[in-house]
């Protein structure tokens, strides 16, 4: 494929280099990345066009104030997605690299002498930083003249495992404030990208240090400090950081963990978390995002009652509102906000479909699946990361296996047929006004919803069966609707 762009170029007439990031990862691995970044000198958008038309790509501008067109396409023979960003060259190509972020992205190649390691240009010491693991960033004002660098520092040094060099530490410490004028669009995709990171917990802690993080989610800056009962090892700025912690590593599978080989993990789990979710992301980072709101609210919804015991009273569903609120000012897709919203009101909810020590039942599993919807199965682990980092270090390992197996019987059994919401109803609402003679009315859905949920739990299997129980149900019904009219509209006192 490079051979076939450094012909266009080529006959183009235009010198073309591979510069950024593909340099920087096929040096770290020596062999290609699946993205192509190539800087040209004349026309470059005229350029991409051309090498558009050449590979059966799109053009997708990305920034022309920056000088970034994307040229994007599919390879017909194993339907393998690839960009090539094509950007222009002002002035030299070392003037161009010397305008660069970190000295590990300005770097280049000159397309023709690819894959020559002798042909590297490398003004400003890249090569010597990937050796000692270093992201250094090219002189005093690299920060001031794009402040969006700010976030890609932290990514970076998280992607690649590299430290970050003290000279620009303090510079993004002196300089955090910038990230304000950086458009939510871009903190997003950055933010997301360091969430989809293995170890995202600690790429958080580092944005927390620089002044960076309660810039992009204000909100949680008050769990810090902020106590919890005895169950909670960590106040809620901890447990918070634990919770995405654990919410990567429960989906990871079983690791030959003594923990994590109690997580219900099949490759059915691995191929649901795998998905893509929202914003080019997995339901895996989703699942970290949502582990990052779940318990926003507490601060200020901390209470004590007479007895000086800490409640929470209402901070799913609070928490739900501010994740909506912080979600949509970072321009998540509506689909990402719904997904997290819908996780945070509902994570307290498998824990308490329990009965004493009685597992949750049928009819209990049937309606949670029904309520959580897309998110019921990502909502099951929110839960098991939820109890893991509560229990921090005192975690039990019997407690956490009968846990975890709870939790597995509620995947199991919502995910079987007939309870799963998405089969077959047994009977439909046009089968209750034929088979019937009666007219459409709010009762139908209350009706097949009791039919419903008798076949959750085991009661009923069969058509037959189902229209015994609705006839039931439409006299229930017909007799409660008597008795409220003879008592004046009033709702009788028997039992619902």
């Amino acid at each position: 494929m490079i051979e076939k762009l450094a012909a266009c170029c080529t006959a183009l007439g235009t010198d073309a280099y591979l510069v950024g990031g593909f340099v920087r990862d096929w040096l770290l691995s020596a062999r290609p990345g699946q993205d192509i970044d190539i800087a040209v000198s004349g026309d470059f958008e005229a350029i991409a066009r051309e090498i558009a038309r050449e590979f059966g790509g799109t053009v997708v501008p990305l920034g022309p104030a920056h000088g970034v067109v994307r040229v994007a396409g599919q390879r017909d023979d194993d339907a393998w997605p690839w960009n090539i960003d094509v950007e222009g060259i002002s002035g030299t190509i070392e003037e161009d690299l010397s305008r660069r972020d970190f000295s590990v992205n300005a770097m280049a190649i000159p397309l023709a002498d690819w894959p020559s390691m002798k042909s590297v240009i490398d003004p400003l010491g890249g090569r010597a930083d990937l050796a000692t693991k270093t992201i250094r960033a090219l002189g005093p004002k690299v920060f001031q003249d794009d402040p969006g660098r700010l976030m890609r520092a932290i990514r970076l040094a998280g992607q690649l495992r590299f430290r970050v060099e003290p000279g620009t530490s303090k510079r993004i410490a002196a300089d955090s404030r910038l990230l304000a004028d950086v458009s939510p669009e871009r903190v997003r995709e950055e933010f997301l990208k360091i969430l989809s990171l293995d170890g995202a917990k600690g790429q958080l802690e580092v944005l927390d240090h620089f002044n960076l993080f309660d810039q992009v989610v204000p909100e949680l800056q008050s769990a810090k400090g902020v106590d919890q009962p005895n169950m909670h090892y960590w106040d809620v700025w901890g447990h918070t950081m634990h919770a995405v912690e654990a919410a990567e590593l429960i989906t990871k599978g079983h690791q030959n963990s003594p923990i994590y080989s109690c997580v219900p993990w099949t490759q059915d789990s691995e191929a649901h978390f795998s998905q893509h979710a929202t914003d080019g992301h997995t339901r895996g980072t989703v699942l970290k995002l949502a582990a990052l709101f779940h318990d926003v609210a507490k601060p200020q919804t901390k209470t004590q009652d007479e007895t000086g015991r800490t409640r929470f009273f209402g901070h799913s569903e609070q928490g739900a509102e501010i994740a909506t609120e912080r979600l949509t000012q970072l321009r998540v897709s509506a689909k990402g906000i719904e997904m997290v919203a819908k996780m945070v009101e509902h994570h307290l909810r498998p824990a308490g479909m329990k009965d004493g020590d009685e597992w949750p039942t049928n009819r209990a599993i049937h309606r949670y699946f029904r309520d959580v919807g897309d998110v019921a199965i990502d909502t099951l682990y929110l839960s098991l990361a939820d109890y893991l980092a509560a229990k921090g270090p005192e975690l039990v390992h019997e407690e956490w296996l009968n846990h975890a197996r709870m939790i597995g019987h509620i995947l199991h059994v919502g995910t079987s047929e007939p309870v799963s919401p998405t089969s077959t109803r047994v009977i439909t609402g046009h089968d209750l006004l034929t088979h019937f003679k009666i007219q459409p009315g709010p009762e139908i859905g209350a009706v097949l919803e009791r039919v419903e949920e008798a076949r959750a739990a085991g009661e009923i299997e069969t058509k037959e069966q189902a229209l015994e129980m609705a006839a039931n149900a439409l006299r229930y019904l017909a007799e409660q609707l008597a008795t409220e009219s003879s008592n004046g509209g009033l709702p009788s006192e028997g039992p619902h």
